[in-house]
């Protein structure tokens, strides 16, 4: 089920409910992009229709960020938790361990990747991580061939949105895998090169005000929130 927010559409799923769908679709060999729904990029794409157009393309689009869930509610909507990205993709990561699906690491700087894959292959011993690329690689052609050339299941890309995002629309069709998610910074989360906030701000959805804490310049990022929610009430 899924609910429009200022003309995109927002997946109302909870994670379980997602990787159910999710890997019914890998199961079918039914292609699923992933993407990432947030305040920010929701008042990017009330002015760019292009990007607007870019994520009501994708088959889910997950409520990552606090802003998305308020929005629902005072809409008296159905959203009643996020689902982040970067746990979106620990969740995949988790049930392709489960159920022997494999996943490729594409993009970020080089050896970020390789980091990344070992902190999953420490924390899920039965993944099958069919191969690594860094994101400095120039010829797409090498690319988009050394990832059909292992054919894993799953494909997480991290360029940055909407840059990762448009690769995977762009390529996915000569891809071999059927699940695609754009995930940003997770690779370097995961390697360990960038912390996430403590347990106390994730489970409250209050990372944006952590964030604010340890880079006091976003200030002008989060004072969008209040501008995007009024938005969100206008008829």
């Amino acid at each position: 089920m899924k609910e429009i927010i200022l003309g995109v559409k927002v997946d109302t799923d909870n994670y379980d409910e997602l990787i159910k769908k999710l890997f019914k679709r890998i199961d079918n060999k039914e292609k699923s992009l992933v993407v990432a729904i947030n305040p920010e990029k929701l008042m990017k794409a009330k002015e760019d229709q292009s990007l607007k157009d870019l994520l009501n393309r994708a088959e889910f689009q997950i409520p990552d960020g606090i802003g998305v869930i308020l929005a629902s509610k005072l809409n008296k909507g159905n959203i009643k938790s996020r689902v982040t990205g970067i746990d979106m993709m620990d969740r995949i990561v988790r049930e392709a361990a489960k159920t022997g699906k494999s996943i490729y690491l594409y993009g970020a700087k080089p050896g970020v990747a390789d980091q990344a894959a070992q902190a999953l292959r420490s924390k899920y011993p039965s993944l099958k991580i069919a191969g690594i690329q860094d994101g400095y690689e120039q010829d797409n052609e090498k690319v988009i061939q050394k990832i059909n050339e292992v054919k894993p299941e799953i494909l997480f890309v991290a360029m940055g949105s909407p840059r990762q995002e448009n690769w995977i629309e762009a390529n996915r069709d000569r891809l071999y895998p059927s699940l695609y998610q754009g995930v940003g910074g997770s690779f370097d989360v995961l390697a360990g090169n960038v912390k996430r906030a403590p347990k106390l701000f994730l489970n409250t959805g209050t990372e944006w005000l952590y964030r604010l804490m340890i880079e006091p310049t976003r200030i002008k990022r989060q004072l969008a929130l209040p501008l995007f929610l009024v938005e969100t009430l206008k008829k």
